[in-house]
């Protein structure tokens, strides 16, 4: 993707990325668009740089998504998820060049990398038709009474994608929020966002559907407090924000009683076994009560 001559002395085709929205690639309204360097400084390729009315169609995309996504069986939600595993495989030396542009690293690191992504979707995929089980119960109760409990999704979920870890991270945190039946929005690694570009590319080639996930590239702090103040983002997921922007976020959280998910200390090492935190973070548990007896 660099723009250094080719062998034959051409110049390679500059590429102007687009965004990822309701399943299709537009530009960013605004027209505007951003440099992106590898580890060295050399041009990529420009991005997308969103504005307020992208995160309003992203989320729009998404809240329309939200009810035949989290409306279908858990079992097929995990085939989903598989499928998009499958797919990254498919690409595994388009990622590895992406990862090692962005993150620096030999090419071996960054297999390594991409490796563990692909695990994680797979790992994530063997979770959505056991969510129920582990997070729900039934509930002892004085009285001719059932009561049951079970984890519902939460609805639109806005992603701050980690900004070191532009393809593991990404995947960490965007995994658990369509396993459990929610629809996300992201705001991709500002400084590297190819790897989040590539995989919306294979989001929109495989069977997740449009809207389901929506991926936005550009300035956090500009895209993060429109989504934080969103009536129709439920939840919101810190993970990319700095100290000052996740203060800013939750306080836009607020105004519409937002789940949010704060911003870690520092940036987690993506590569340890997931637990099941981010799968409890976006669910809310219903509860049924039935009468039983004469």
């Amino acid at each position: 993707m660099t723009l250094s001559p080719a062998a034959d002395g051409r110049l390679p085709v500059a590429k102007t990325f687009k965004l990822y929205v309701g399943g299709a690639f537009p530009r960013s309204e605004s027209g505007r668009s951003y440099p992106v360097s590898d580890r060295e400084g050399r041009l990529l390729a420009h991005a997308a740089l969103a504005s307020r009315k992208d995160v309003r169609d992203a989320v729009g995309a998404a809240r329309a998504a939200f009810g035949g996504w989290s409306g279908a069986t858990a079992y097929n939600r995990g085939q989903v998820l598989y499928r998009v595993a499958e797919m990254v495989q498919a690409r595994h030396g388009q990622f590895v060049d992406d990862v090692v542009a962005a993150e620096g690293g030999t090419r071996r690191q960054a297999g390594g990398v991409v490796d563990a992504a692909i695990d994680r979707w797979v790992w994530y995929a063997g979770w959505t038709d056991k969510i129920a089980s582990v997070l729900g119960s039934v509930n002892p109760v004085a009285g001719p009474l059932v009561n049951w409990s079970a984890p519902e999704p939460t609805g639109v979920v806005g992603v701050l994608a980690p900004q070191a870890s532009s393809l593991l991270g990404l995947v960490d945190v965007l995994a658990p929020v369509l396993a459990t039946g929610c629809t996300a929005v992201v705001v991709a690694s500002q400084e590297r966002p190819l790897p989040a570009v590539g995989l919306g590319e294979v989001l929109a080639t495989s069977d997740v559907p449009g809207g389901v996930v929506n991926i936005l590239t550009g300035s956090t702090a500009e895209l993060a407090p429109w989504l934080a103040a969103h009536g129709d983002v439920a939840a919101l997921d810190l993970a990319g924000a700095d100290g000052e922007l996740a203060v800013a976020c939750e306080r836009a959280a607020a105004g519409t009683v937002k789940r949010v998910l704060p911003r870690p200390a520092a940036e987690p090492d993506h590569a340890r076994a997931p637990g099941t935190a981010r799968l409890r973070a976006f669910t809310e548990i219903k509860t049924v009560w039935h009468p039983v007896g004469r």
